[in-house]
């Protein structure tokens, strides 16, 4: 071979330099499943406390979370499944980036036409809880669905709650998926006329508390609602503050989250499984 044709070779990285790329690869790909079986585990978990607080409806409604930067990939609760037997590894992993690859699964049309659209649209959405909680879903059935802050509850969610007024039937279409994505935006509340509620955050945690606190929230203003008397509803300035006072402490939401797994780890530990 002539020198001429051995220059016009390509180089080839050094060995050192192929192992590097292979270990940088290997790691990433240990993170990456480390990752979705930490979010496994939280969603589980999520399912289950649900149930233990009665947020659920029979084998209806859906937990989300993205384990893609882009949203393509995330996990969900498997077709008409109780939240009380729900464990890690039931949670269905979707992946919209292949083709067929969500009817593959025989999800139910209504979480492919919320959660799908709302990760794909929106890769900001990293955790998403929809459900139709008794109180939270008797306010949305009102005119004026707006949780009215008449104390620090209901002032956590003073002008942060969107509303949809527009209920339409069983959300089960990719366009009505994409509507309620487009009308959320970048808040983190939906208010589903007539349907029932959702939360999205950045963590299972965080969402969960979110949820939880919005309930407790509605079933306290739904009771005031029952007395019949006046509201003693708090001046704009003081619900402000006090909502911007909430987003100062995620680590209470997060810690309150962690103090229920901890219950389950003792009285139901195989959610983990």
């Amino acid at each position: 071979m002539t020198a001429s044709k051995k220059q016009s070779l390509p180089e080839r990285p050094e060995v050192p330099t192929l192992l590097r790329l292979c270990n940088e690869a290997a790691v990433e790909s240990v993170l990456s499943q480390d990752i979705e079986q930490t979010v496994r585990i939280d969603l589980a978990a999520a399912f289950r406390i649900a149930a233990r607080q009665g947020l659920h409806e029979a084998v209806a409604n859906h937990f989300s979370a993205a384990v893609s930067e882009d949203g393509s990939r995330f996990l969900i609760n498997p077709k008409w499944r109780h939240f009380s037997r729900i464990r890690a590894r039931d949670l269905v992993l979707v992946d919209t980036s292949v083709p067929g690859n969500a009817d593959s699964h025989d999800l139910d049309p209504t979480a492919w036409a919320i959660h799908g659209q709302l990760h794909r649209l929106n890769p900001r959405a990293r955790v998403a809880l929809h459900l139709h909680p008794i109180y939270a879903t008797t306010i949305a059935t009102l005119q004026d669905p707006t949780i009215l802050p008449i104390d620090q509850n209901t002032a956590r969610y003073f002008n942060r709650v969107v509303i949809d007024r527009h209920y339409g039937g069983m959300a089960d279409s990719d366009a009505e998926g994409a509507r309620l994505t487009s009308l959320l935006g970048d808040r983190t509340r939906l208010m589903m006329g007539n349907h029932g509620v959702m939360v999205v955050a950045p963590t299972v945690g965080e969402a969960f508390d979110d949820m939880y606190t919005l309930e407790r929230a509605c079933q306290l203003l739904v009771n005031a609602y029952a007395t019949g008397r006046p509201l003693s509803v708090l001046a704009d300035d003081v619900a402000e503050k006090t909502a911007r006072d909430w987003e100062k402490i995620t680590a209470f939401s997060l810690r309150h989250f962690e103090e229920m797994k901890l219950i389950l780890d003792r009285e139901e530990p195989d959610y983990r499984d």
